[in-house]
Order: C-alpha cells, then structure tokens, then sequence
C-alpha cells in the first residue's frame, strides 16, 4: 500500500511556509512506511531541490527527522534527437579516442539505455570502452563502469573541470584524440580550449539535458521560505539547480532576497561543482560530503553540521 504523509508541517511555534498544494503532499512506496533512523534531525526544516532520486533523499531525511519541502527545480531528460548521440555512438565503436572523459555517470547510463533502445551492440560499445583511456571525473561514472565490469584509468584529485585540466597537464596530447560526455548540454570551454591548446583533437556528446521541473510560482515561495526563515536549510545536487534558481529569482526582480535567504540558511551542496557554482554567486557552502559525492554521505555531513559552530562541514 503507498503511505501518503505531508512532509510540509512546520516546526512548533514556527509559521508554515507558502507551499502550493502540488508541494504539500507526498507519498512513498512500499508496504508500509521505512522505520526512523534517529531523531538527529529532529526541528529542521531542509528544501529539497533534487529531482531525479527525490523520494530516496526526502526518505533519508524524514527518516532522521526533518520536516522536507520538495521543490525539484529541474529534470533531467534524453537529448531530444538522438541521431547525433547515435553517430558518436557508431563513431566511439569503430574508432575508439585516445581518451574518453565521462563528466557524469547519468551521461553513461544515458548512453547505454540509447545503445538498448537502438538495438546497438552493447559488447562492441564495452570493448571500445576497454581500448580507451577513460576519465572519470568523479565517483558516480566510476559507479557505473563498475557494473560493465570496468574502471576508470584516471580520475581528478578534485571531481571539477579545474582538476581535469591539472590532470592533463602531466599529458602530452599532441595529435590526441580526446571526447568528453558533457554535463547536459553545457559545454564546458574551459575544458576544451585546454584540450586543444594542448593539440588534442577534441569531440563531444551530451546525451541528456536538464530542463524545468516545477513553476516559478512554487520556486518564489521557496524564496520566501528561506528569506523569512521558515526553511532553515536547502540541499542542492547539480549546479543546474542553482542556475535555475537564481534565473526565477533574478526575472521576478528577487535575488537579493534568495541571497539574503541562503547566506542566513545552511546551504548543503554534493559535491565540488556544486560548491563552485555557489562560489561563483558569492556563496558557500555550509555542508558538503568528504569526496564520496552521493545521497548518503551528504545526509551525514548534515546530521553532524553544528549549525551554531558556524563552520562548514565535511
């Protein structure tokens, strides 16, 4: 039976937030509700902007206690035509690059379910994999390498553009042949102009794109949320979250009030590009996990973050 429960209650004492009725309701899977791990986050009221593993990061939450409003700011879909994702597909197989950066592990599995769709050989696509050199940028393409029963060859001490770049920099790539999965569509000059300052011969593919989830109306309450201090912490797990965010607050003439908002909240964030895209807007992170980059490491990080320290944690 699906156990419906309302995640939106405010704490005691504390005014509830303007959540519209698509955000006030929400349900779980399964026969009966997961069993509370501790109370540790017990009186916190956290946003979550999470799309994709949403219900796994509201469990994790609810389960420690914490009252969760849900405010996906985007989704993530396929490309909308794939013929350009299947001809670097035809491509990668016959004439396997030198290197093969994979920015994210969605992009892998993206990439996968097209060769199955498709009707693609998976085996050929896995035995050019095995003749390349591969990147990962970070653990969660690792992850999913591991179930092709491959790893990566390298990977950045830092999982960011930045620690790509230093990671090539020990390289020669003249006459290389270097493609890089990109996160979404953005791609990533940086990354590139030092690929091909470098003298590789550079290729891309970006097999999925993010895209708006809820309205900008649920996105201004959430705003609000945080400026009058009735959400107390918000988690973010991709920058497009963060760019999506800023760009509502910004056309409803609000940035100053979201800034406002989370300089005064504990701002969670998954990992190092994460952080960098909170950086860039002049702000940082107050808990981030220690270079496992996934759910429940953040959820710890959280749980142990002494909000009157005023310190990050890690």
């Amino acid at each position: 039976m699906v156990q419906p429960y309302s995640l939106v209650t405010a704490p005691a004492g504390c005014p509830r937030p303007m959540v519209n009725q698509e955000l006030t309701s929400v349900t779980l899977e399964g026969d009966s509700p997961r069993p509370a791990v501790s109370d540790a986050l017990t009186g916190r009221f956290i946003a979550v902007s999470e799309s994709r593993e949403l219900d796994t990061l509201a469990g994790l939450l609810h389960r420690r206690g914490a009252q969760v409003m849900r405010c996906p700011l985007v989704t993530i879909v396929d490309a909308p035509d794939p013929a350009p994702i299947l001809k670097w597909i035809d491509w990668f197989v016959k004439t396997p690059p030198d290197y093969l950066i994979l920015m994210t592990g969605e992009g892998l599995k993206r990439l996968l379910a097209l060769i199955a769709r498709e009707s693609r050989s998976k085996a050929s696509f896995c035995a050019a994999l095995k003749s390349t050199t591969i990147i990962a940028r970070g653990p969660k393409p690792a992850k999913v390498l591991r179930k092709l029963g491959l790893r990566p060859d390298l990977s950045p001490e830092q999982a960011t553009t930045a620690g790509l770049i230093q990671l090539f920099g020990s390289h020669d790539l003249q006459g290389k042949r270097v493609s890089i999965q990109l996160y979404g569509e953005e791609p990533n000059e940086p990354l590139r102009g030092a690929l091909v300052a470098g003298g590789a011969e550079v290729s891309t593919v970006a097999p999925y794109r993010y895209v708006a989830d809820v309205d900008q109306s649920a996105l201004l309450e959430l705003v609000e949320g945080l400026a009058n201090g009735t959400v107390d912490t918000i988690i973010f797990t991709s920058q497009s979250q963060i760019a999506r965010l800023f760009r509502v607050a910004e056309i409803n003439e609000q940035r100053e009030r979201l800034l406002a908002g989370l300089r005064r909240s504990c701002v969670a964030a998954i990992g190092p590009v994460v952080e960098a895209a909170l950086n860039k807007r002049g702000l940082a992170a107050d808990v981030a996990p220690d270079k496992r980059y996934f759910m429940k490491p953040l959820v710890q990080a959280l749980v142990t973050y002494d909000r009157s320290s005023g310190q990050p944690t890690r």
